[in-house]
């Protein structure tokens, strides 16, 4: 279990370390702003959408390691994904970090499951992902992790 904890913080401080997708997406049609006011992480996320796919996405923002590598993360989960198929997968995360269960199948969104153990950082880890899901609705409301149960 050791070998798997070590390969999960690996993926936590290389996507913290060289952030996927990260930069305003110049062709966005959809924009949402997150803010964490615990710990002042700050994320904007932006969604190029055609129907109902997530054809690009990229993230900005500055905060702790958890949230910017969560925002990395979930950028490379979201991208080609329905809008239906975002939702499921934030439920996934969401247990994830809530419980410290790790998914059925080995994945990166794995990594995150000890952060359960820390639950201030809840809401760092699921930043991102709040703000996604309004991009994803046309929520022009800013996502704060106040407003949530995480």
């Amino acid at each position: 279990m050791s070998d798997l904890s070590d390969l999960y913080q690996q993926v936590i401080l290389d996507h913290n370390r060289r952030p996927r997708n990260r930069g305003k997406l110049p062709t966005a049609n959809r924009v949402a702003h997150g803010d964490n006011p615990t710990c002042g992480d700050q994320c904007n996320v932006y969604l190029r959408v055609e129907g109902d796919r997530i054809a690009e996405i990229s993230f900005d923002g500055s905060g702790c390691a958890i949230s910017q590598a969560s925002a990395s993360l979930m950028t490379t989960q979201l991208k080609g994904k329905t809008a239906a198929e975002a939702g499921k997968l934030y439920e996934e995360f969401h247990h994830i970090v809530t419980t410290g269960e790790e998914p059925a199948e080995i994945s990166d969104l794995g990594a995150f499951a000890g952060v359960h153990t820390f639950p201030a950082r809840i809401k760092c880890a699921t930043l991102g992902w709040h703000a996604a899901l309004n991009a994803l609705k046309g929520d022009p409301a800013p996502a704060t992790t106040e407003s949530h149960t995480d």
